[in-house]
């Protein structure tokens, strides 16, 4: 939901994402629609920020893109380089949430980690997991929901692993 009220949801298995206004009978497509491929395949989460530009976890693209208002066209703003482990890959990423300097941070699911993706970065930093699958407190299995309080804390939801994690701005 953005400042103004508006409902963004993300419908997967049509490959797009639309906005609704309060009073709609319909909502608008705003990014994607033009079927699995190239602009979005099977988008999941979304944040909207302050200029009410969307960022979408595009999920089986292996990337995340930011629609800034009214555009046809997303940018990659994290991935986008394959399926994989390395910083500059993503794998399957889920969940994201932008802090207040618009710096974003996603949950890469299959690769059990939290990264830290600068705007305009070529790649990203584990912030915390990268540790392989597993239960232990630095390690993850398939994290897929983010959420900061306050801007200090991180909070990380696990499906597989049936927890909420709290860690801490310094990612302690």
């Amino acid at each position: 939901m953005d400042s103004n009220g508006d409902l963004y949801i993300s419908d997967s298995d049509k490959h797009e994402v639309k906005r609704w206004k309060i009073g709609d009978k319909s909502g608008t497509i705003i990014a994607g629609g033009n079927g699995q491929g190239d602009q979005l395949n099977h988008p999941t989460h979304i944040v909207v920020d302050d200029d009410y530009s969307i960022y979408v976890s595009d999920n089986e693209n292996h990337r995340v893109t930011k629609w800034i208002k009214d555009a046809k066209v997303g940018i990659v703003v994290a991935g986008g380089n394959g399926q994989g482990n390395k910083l500059k890959q993503l794998c399957y990423p889920m969940g994201i949430v932008l802090d207040q300097l618009k710096n974003l941070f996603l949950a890469d699911s299959q690769n059990n980690r939290i990264v830290y993706w600068p705007p305009g970065s070529k790649e990203g930093f584990t912030v915390v997991g990268g540790n392989g699958k597993g239960q232990k407190a630095n390690q993850f299995n398939s994290p897929n929901g983010l959420s900061f309080y306050q801007q200090e804390n991180l909070y990380v939801v696990e499906s597989n692993n049936a927890r909420i994690q709290k860690f801490e701005r310094d990612f302690n």
